[in-house]
């Protein structure tokens, strides 16, 4: 015997059966203060008898609020995801959402399109990851008219921001080294972020991107020992632990002496331990390695990373904290602009030079 799958009701029903149109319906359950209290029971008490629920998308929509916040991601999920650097700045971000009732939404390139992503999300606004102003697509993004954090950017001054002092914390893993008596450095560059199905377009990299700024701190500090950094000593590549031995690995290739290594990334710094390692070449005592980020795995890592701190966890709250501001349309104040300090922390990785 087949059995008949019972109907959902709908708001037909419970308008019928309360004696009052759909859009009264609708209203009881989205904007009941513009009704009497007596219609408002009437209704409920009917739709509790059918067993009537709206609808949660039309509900989302009819009240504009879908209690999500999108994290803005310039490059696919499964790059994202392979990194703990996001992992850690997610639970940051989670930890004030749930707080105030609020899911998450991951959002990444659709089909190659930022923008095309951003234009299907269902979201009360986003924390967006790196978005410049030379992003291809930032003009299409910022007509969503949503409210917008900026992490590592502050591009644009109209929206709320969270960074971290960059400069600063190159600054201090370079001139670590340089005390250590290094000479001969490599720097493992992040690579900018891919468009294109094909993941084989590369997003010309910001003016005033986290590389750019790490690249100047890492100057900064090279020249006040007249040490230059020829384009040959900057290895670019993805931000994961097979980017940074592969980067290593190409320098090394290419004939390259190197005794201190200065990463972007912790995960493309434990890549180039492994990777030195690999070639026969012992950490610290062959070549000093550094990180950026300290992730949990940093510590762990053998031998364990000296790395520059940044509070990469504290970063996704603050930021989540500011959206949520401007979601509830308390920004009719200057939108904050926050930056975080970083600090060198010395592990076992690094040493002085031979």
């Amino acid at each position: 015997m087949v059995q008949q799958r019972t109907r959902r009701p709908r708001i037909s029903d419970v308008a019928s059966g309360a004696g009052v149109s759909k859009s009264t319906v609708s209203i009881a359950f989205n904007k009941p203060e513009r009704l009497s209290p007596e219609t408002i029971a009437r209704i409920r008490a009917v739709a509790d008898a059918l067993g009537y629920r709206p609808h949660p998308v039309a509900r989302m929509l009819a009240q504009r609020h879908t209690s999500t916040l999108g994290i803005l991601t310039p490059q696919a999920l499964v790059v994202a995801f392979a990194n703990p650097f996001f992992s850690m700045f997610s639970q940051g971000v989670a930890s004030v959402a749930e707080e105030f009732g609020y899911g998450l939404l991951f959002i990444s390139p659709l089909r190659g399109s930022l923008a095309r992503a951003v234009g299907r999300a269902s979201v009360d606004g986003f924390v967006a990851i790196g978005l410049g102003e030379d992003h291809p697509e930032v003009e299409q993004i910022r007509s969503a008219r949503l409210p917008i954090v900026l992490v590592d950017s502050s591009a644009f001054p109209e929206h709320g921001s969270v960074t971290v002092d960059d400069e600063a914390g190159a600054f201090a893993a370079a001139d670590h080294l340089l005390g250590l008596g290094h000479r001969d450095f490599l720097i493992l560059a992040v690579e900018p972020p891919r468009l294109g199905t094909d993941d084989t377009t590369l997003v010309a990299p910001a003016l005033d991107s986290v590389s750019s700024r790490r690249l100047e701190g890492y100057r900064q500090a090279l020249s006040r020992k007249a040490i230059e950094l020829p384009e040959e000593r900057v290895a670019i590549g993805p931000p994961t632990f097979d980017g940074g031995a592969a980067a290593l690995n190409k320098a090394l290739d290419a004939g390259l002496h190197v005794t201190g290594v200065l990463a972007m990334s912790d995960v493309m710094a434990i890549g180039a331990i492994h990777a030195a390692e690999k070639r026969g070449l012992k950490v610290p005592e062959d070549i000093s390695i550094v990180g950026f980020d300290d992730i949990d795995e940093a510590e762990h890592s053998r031998p364990a990373l000296t790395t520059v701190r940044q509070p990469v966890r504290e970063k996704g709250a603050a930021a989540a904290r500011l959206l949520l501001m401007a979601v509830d349309r308390r920004d009719f104040e200057p939108p904050e602009h926050r930056r975080l300090e970083t600090k060198l922390i010395t592990r076992a990785s690094t040493a002085p030079a031979r």
